[in-house]
């Protein structure tokens, strides 16, 4: 049996199309604009931050120093620079991650996962494909969503300072 018939048969055709809506968002142009190799990354990136970006992995809740920021600035990808959320849309979820209610237009896309078994909305970076974390629906008003960040796959750029060039 085929992995799509496995989930099908396990979770039942609605998440099948989740599944399928995700795989779409790939093909119609929401995939990576910037491309490199896992060793290119590996050798720009400190370990911890590419085994969120590129492994997808999870740091441990409480330890990045970013769930902590308050100034008004912009958070922008660890891996390619580019700029994911505003300080003005960041909460304090109490999960111990930097969480927010909205993204920025076009900065992240979503897809499927099963790594927990039960499906959860995983968001990753538009430009080059890094893994971010989570979206949930306990957030506050006016979205509901709870976008739930590693730290380490963040940078945070104060607002008086430019933000940093776009990684080639």
């Amino acid at each position: 049996m085929d992995r799509r018939k496995s989930l099908k048969w396990l979770f039942g055709l609605s998440t099948l199309s989740i599944i399928d809506a995700g795989m779409a968002l790939a093909k119609d142009g929401a995939g990576p604009a910037l491309r490199k190799s896992k060793s290119e990354w590996a050798s720009l990136l400190p370990p911890p931050a590419y085994r969120v970006l590129f492994e997808e992995d999870t740091e441990r809740a409480g330890t990045s120093p970013l769930n902590l920021e308050k100034r008004d600035g912009t958070f922008v990808c660890a891996a390619c620079n580019l700029p994911l959320f505003d300080s003005t849309k960041k909460y304090e979820s109490g999960t111990g991650w930097p969480s927010f209610w909205q993204a920025l237009p076009e900065a992240v896309a979503s897809k499927t996962d099963f790594k927990l078994i039960y499906p959860r909305t995983e968001y990753h970076c538009t430009r080059c494909g890094g893994h971010q974390g989570h979206i949930f629906d306990d957030g506050p008003q006016p979205t509901g969503k709870r976008y739930c960040n590693n730290g380490v796959a963040l940078k945070f750029v104060p607002r008086a300072d430019k933000l940093p060039e776009l990684r080639t």
